[in-house]
């Protein structure tokens, strides 16, 4: 018996697991009666649940296929998109304690906490829902259904004659652009490969067919993940973080042993790998630049302060040093899982190499499942995928229920009781997995939706920062940097390709300068097609992401045309990065500064450690309410209005230590290239 590629012990292994879940979200509902008991599972989660909590968060199974495919394409250094993370660890020692010592239950109170404006709180809260439910749970739930999509496959004998053709069209599309890079296509093949990346940018083209139904999977996979976290909240969560951070692991791990097996063994890899595959830097194959990785790491610490999951995951902590070790191991055991993804690249190379290569490198990592894996393993792999993302969108919904019932419900209802607030958080569940699903069906392209994800939250990230930092930030500030900041890199480049004026422009359709392989490249759009896809003269128009960043550059004198696609990107994440700074601490210095009393109280509650039992923190910061410089003598500059205070003997030790981890899970990772390399 088979559905698709998978055997009926395959279904088994993933019934049972979506039973398992939906069962430890059952017994943790116990728990879950009050907000802090439902939103922060009591304040009382230790060091290995923050592990989980962490790795689960950061790990999804689109990061896996990603840097797969990368490396499939580039050899290993194509796995700095991701691998540029390990230089983040070092600051999670300092911002996780932040989010614990600020002793909130939502992103969205430090603006009321900090700077005392209500309005700015929710409008918070409302920006994120609407962003987190859209582009974070929609988008996992698309890249959950699109790996598992892959891994069922229909036969090619079911194909319809459309179905045929758009396969047929694809296969053929990758070889005319291999041809492209070997040698410069004749004027027939030229216009044969125009018309097929045309029909490829419309949507037209498929590497495979599936016999999954996105509607079926999106509704079974929805109610599993909402039915766990609406019965235990923050508890069940937690819970099953750490069964899937388990299965996470092996999804990553199966298929090295497998493929190894089946190129022939370890050393099979030097012989099968071309050499020049093994170089972790520089290399001539590999299109992301010393640049690219400088912008997208800035852009990255930048929009990581706005995440909406911080203080959920951080608050939820029972210690400091519960929320900082959780922080920094549970993501390092990311940047472990990104070298086995590698590692995956690099066997996909040595197996599917000559006639064997894959037309659509995306696709590696599902076709080395499909081949490798027996039944039961192929089970196993697609309950990994799941769990790889599920534990992303469960730790997100659950803060998009805090934020509204804390920041939104409340205020609607300011006498609601702890049950129907938490009644409120439940069914706020409910409606951002509901509409995720609407949204997850509205997405095509998956790289576009993680360039959004990377910059949707730069305004308020650096708003958060300069709330940590800076005593001086004020709220009129904050609403002139989110309100500029978003119109720039979210609104006009998601309104701009509607707008027939913009998209037709034909300044705005122009391409770039030919590169090396003779490809020009659209500018100020993600793609630009021909209006007419029957008439290969019709005028050009753009679709996807208008790029305004790279157009306000291009008239300040920066010519974009002439500058290489990496360099275009590079430029786009500086300008998204620097912009809010800029006007926060312009705006600043030109208006009124908040309360003092609540700008002392907030300070004196930032240098305040959290103490060990609820009972004695209590006691704590009712002496810092009474006398919030008790600790003043901690700030590194006593006159200034920046807030850095001086390093203890725990902030040294964890700084140094994560140094030298990430120091040494980079030179493990060159010592196992250099291995494999022979």
């Amino acid at each position: 018996m088979t559905f698709g590629s998978l055997n009926v012990i395959d279904v088994l292994v993933v019934v049972g697991y979506l039973g398992l879940v939906t069962f430890l979200g059952h017994r943790a509902a116990r728990g879950a009666r009050s907000q802090e008991g439902f939103f922060l599972a009591g304040r009382k989660l230790g060091s290995l649940y923050q592990f989980f909590l962490n790795f689960g968060n950061a790990t999804d199974a689109n990061g896996a296929v990603g840097t797969a495919s990368l490396v499939y394409q580039q050899g290993a250094s194509g796995v700095w998109l991701s691998f540029q993370t390990l230089f983040m660890n070092p600051y999670y020692w300092f911002m996780n304690l932040w989010f614990r010592r600020v002793r909130l239950m939502t992103v969205a109170d430090l603006f009321e906490d900090r700077l005392g404006s209500r309005a700015l709180a929710q409008f918070y809260a409302v920006f994120q829902i609407i962003a987190a439910v859209v582009v974070t749970i929609g988008f996992g739930n698309l890249v959950a259904y699109k790996i598992s999509a892959s891994l069922l496959v229909k036969p090619e004998p079911a194909w319809t004659a459309a179905e045929k053709q758009s396969v047929e069209n694809y296969r053929e599309l990758q070889q005319l652009q291999r041809q492209a890079k070997a040698a410069p296509l004749d004027a027939p093949a030229t216009a044969r490969l125009d018309l097929l990346r045309d029909a490829d940018a419309r949507g037209e083209l498929h590497s495979y067919i599936t016999v999954l139904n996105p509607w079926v999977f999106y509704l079974c996979y929805t109610a599993v993940v909402g039915l766990y976290i609406v019965l235990g909240g923050m508890s069940a969560t937690a819970v099953n973080e750490a069964v899937q951070g388990v299965l996470i692991v092996v999804f990553s791990a199966i298929l090295i042993p497998t493929g190894l097996a089946a190129i022939g063994g370890w050393g099979e890899l030097s012989r099968k790998v071309p050499a020049g595959m093994f170089e972790l830097f520089g290399t001539a194959s590999s299109q992301v630049t010393g640049w690219t990785l400088v912008a997208i790491l800035f852009v990255s610490i930048v929009q990581i302060h706005g995440i909406i999951g911080n203080m959920s995951i951080s608050g939820s902590a029972k210690s400091e040093y519960a929320a900082r070790f959780g922080a920094v191991s549970g993501t390092y055991a990311k940047r472990i899982m990104i070298i086995m993804w590698a590692f995956v690249g690099l066997i996909a190379v040595a197996l599917f190499q000559g006639t064997a290569t894959l037309s659509d490198p995306d696709a590696a990592w599902g076709a080395m499942s499909r081949q490798l894996l027996g039944p039961g393993l192929l089970g196993l792999m697609i309950a990994g995928v799941l769990a790889a993302n599920m534990s992303t969108v469960a730790a997100q919904t659950m803060a998009i229920s805090a934020l509204f019932v804390r920041n939104v419900y409340r205020h609607l209802r300011p006498a609601a009781t702890e049950d129907q607030s938490v009644t409120a958080g439940r069914w706020a569940i409910v409606g951002a997995l509901g509409v995720g699903i609407f949204a997850a069906l509205k997405m095509t392209n998956v790289f576009s939706v993680l360039q959004l994800l990377l910059t949707v939250n730069v305004p308020f990230g650096a708003a958060v920062a300069l709330i940590f930092w800076w005593r001086r930030l004020t709220a009129p500030a904050v609403w002139t940097a989110v309100i500029v900041s978003a119109l720039v890199n979210i609104i006009v480049p998601l309104v701009g390709p509607q707008v027939a004026a913009l998209r037709q422009h034909p300044a705005l359709t122009e391409l770039s300068a030919p590169d090396p392989n003779g490809r020009r490249d659209p500018v100020f759009f993600a793609k630009v097609v021909r209006s007419n896809p029957d008439d290969p003269a019709s005028a050009l128009e753009g679709r996807e992401r208008f790029h305004l960043e790279l157009l306000v550059l291009d008239r300040l004198g920066l010519d974009m045309t002439a500058r290489s696609a990496s360099a275009r990107f590079a430029a786009r994440f500086f300008f998204d990065g620097l912009l809010p700074f800029a006007l926060l601490l312009f705006v600043s210095l030109i208006t009124r500064q908040p309360a003092g009393d609540c700008v002392e109280q907030f300070f004196g509650k930032m240098k305040t450690p959290v103490a060990p039992t609820p009972d004695l923190d209590v006691a704590e910061m009712a002496e810092t309410r009474r006398n919030p410089h008790r600790f003043d003598d901690q700030k590194l500059f006593r006159s200034s209005s920046w807030e850095f205070t001086k390093w203890n003997r725990v902030d040294v030790i964890g700084f140094a230590a994560c140094c030298a981890v990430s120091g040494g899970i980079l030179g493990l990772f060159l010592l196992l290239l250099r291995a494999a390399a022979g």
